[in-house]
């Protein structure tokens, strides 16, 4: 029953994966060796998890027929917390995040040190931009999931140097 980490999102929150019985049975132990918290999430597959290895191959095969272009703008990959251009590289990369860890709070830190100082989650909920308050409280976080909140990040971003 293989167990890994699947999600280090913030100091203190680490998310595993695996099989059905391997996270109840890691969710027992950590439990007893003194975790807050140890709970199964409702999801659909093991994601970032060895067992997807399988996925990554038929996704690998799908990227090689795509044709894509280096990145204008590096982006920051999950995968090794660190800025990729090439599109090799993140072919590669992209089939590597479905069965490696997301390394959420190091990719943050590597944006923090590249300079940005705001964050905006876009979509249903808040649980990015409090992860990114959780690693760091100096960055300005907004999200936007209406046309409300997506007005307010425009009124707000007019100010931003």
């Amino acid at each position: 029953d293989p167990v890994q980490p699947a999600n280090i999102n913030c100091p203190g929150q680490i998310v595993i994966s695996g099989t059905k019985a391997g996270v109840e049975k890691a969710c027992v132990e950590l439990k007893e060796a003194g975790a807050k918290r140890a709970i199964p999430l409702d999801v659909s597959g093991p994601f970032h998890s060895s067992l997807m290895k399988p996925a990554a191959e038929r996704l690998r095969k799908a990227l090689d027929e795509v044709e894509m272009k280096d990145a204008s703008i590096p982006v920051v990959a999950n995968v090794n917390a660190e800025t990729v251009s090439d599109r090799e590289d993140i072919k590669q990369l992209l089939v590597e995040q479905l069965y490696s860890p997301v390394r959420w709070e190091d990719s943050v830190r590597e944006l923090i040190n590249l300079g940005v100082t705001h964050f905006i989650e876009c979509g249903p909920g808040k649980v990015l931009s409090g992860l990114v308050k959780k690693i760091d409280r100096s960055v300005t976080v907004l999200s936007v999931y209406d046309e409300e909140t997506l007005q307010t990040v425009i009124d707000a971003a007019k100010g931003w140097e």
